[in-house]
């Protein structure tokens, strides 16, 4: 049953219907292997081939750049571990930041593991790396940064651009994490100075199970799956050619959209923020200000669990998170809300709430209608609470 007010979408988006009806014919009637010379494959081939050249001519790239992944987890892991085999040779150092969606930072911690050293950066307390740390954290032997374009859970945009000049000068391999950003703020590889960038389609309507890793050419990255020439030898494996066709196509459509849909969810986005941080006291606003997502709001509230509040937003028939997807199983809080400076117990009071495409004022309102109420009631039960006004 479809919630009644979803604003969850930086954990998935709902496919479009556009982009459902683009997949349908490479699943019944264009089923063909690309690799195959006869004319169903030429068939599935041409439309990987056309794929490939509208992701790439989006992101400002060419497309023998582009390998097209299972999502955007296997495209980090893609970059980050290819790119540290490849430049093994070179050195052993690697540089990411504390507040690293876990497919950066678990696959980081993993090459800890066979002698990779890492460092993981601190943001600030609006979760922002600052260039010049990076700039400070380089050594000779440092071959690879990973810097997130924009945080999943707190939604604040990194200065990928300033940091790619200052590597650019360096020579050393360039990774973002785009996963939350494409089909959603401009993403240009060139003017990101990236050499490597991650998405996901779900992220921007398109269906589950995709991906794709632009790969500079130039850039030598050892393959994580070997078996088959696909992928100009960087991936093994047939071509999902409906998921990819799916991809292209719900991309193309968000980005023909872009403007008008971020300025309207900013609208939506600012207007919550106040509005949730005027009625509700004891209310922290996670991540940048002005530097964020068009759709996210982050806020932990104060002397309450995050978990008791999503069940209480479901029965209202609202659909939110209390951070990344990934995670929502673990009992510990989230690592990026604790390497923003929090502690244990205010960040486990977190709630991300995503705006999409068909998110209303309507939505909005009723959010801000129910919320103050739920958060009371829930503080009323915590023994911390009443102590805590008394001696504030």
């Amino acid at each position: 049953m479809k919630p009644q007010i979803y604003l969850d979408h930086a954990a998935t988006t709902p496919m479009r219907r556009e982009v459902h009806e683009a997949m349908e014919p490479y699943l019944l009637e264009h089923y063909g292997n690309p690799s195959s010379i006869y004319e169903i494959g030429r068939q599935a081939r041409k439309a990987l081939d056309a794929s490939r050249d509208a992701v790439a001519e989006i992101l400002g790239a060419e497309a023998r750049e582009i390998v097209f992944t299972s999502g955007g987890s296997e495209a980090d892991n893609l970059a980050i571990k290819g790119a540290a085999l490849a430049q093994r040779g070179k050195g052993n150092h690697i540089i990411t930041s504390a507040i690293e969606h876990h497919a950066v930072y678990d696959t980081c911690r993993y090459l800890e593991k066979y002698g990779y050293n890492v460092t993981f950066l601190p943001v600030s307390a609006e979760g922002m790396v600052d260039p010049g740390s990076v700039a400070a954290a380089i050594r000779p032997e440092t071959i690879l940064v990973s810097i997130m374009h924009a945080n999943n859970e707190i939604g604040t945009i990194q200065p990928i651009a300033q940091i790619g000049n200052i590597l650019r000068e360096k020579s050393i391999l360039f990774h973002t994490d785009a996963v939350q950003t494409v089909g959603h703020v401009p993403v240009d590889v060139g003017e990101l100075g990236v050499d490597l960038l991650s998405l996901s389609g779900h992220k921007f309507y398109g269906p589950k199970g995709v991906g794709a890793l632009y790969i500079k050419k130039g850039t030598k990255i050892e393959p994580l799956i070997h078996g088959g020439a696909q992928e100009r030898q960087r991936r093994a494996g047939t071509e999902n050619v409906a998921g990819i066709v799916g991809l292209a196509t719900a991309l193309r459509l968000a980005v023909d959209e872009m403007e008008e849909t971020a300025a309207r969810q900013r609208d939506l986005r600012d207007r919550l923020i106040e509005d949730v941080l005027t009625t509700v006291p004891h209310t922290r606003l996670n991540g940048h200000r002005t530097q964020r997502l068009p759709g996210n709001v982050s806020f932990c509230f104060e002397y309450i669990e995050g978990e008791s509040l999503l069940l209480n937003l479901d029965m209202r028939g609202i659909a939110a998170s209390s951070g990344s997807a990934c995670t929502s199983g673990s009992l510990e809080p989230s690592h990026v809300l604790l390497a923003l400076g929090l502690p244990h117990e205010i960040a486990h009071g977190s709630l991300r709430l995503t705006l999409g495409r068909d998110t209303t004022k309507e939505d909005i309102d009723t959010v801000i209608d129910v919320l103050p109420g739920i958060v009371q009631r829930l503080r009323e039960m915590s023994p911390l609470y009443d102590a805590s006004t008394i001696i504030r």
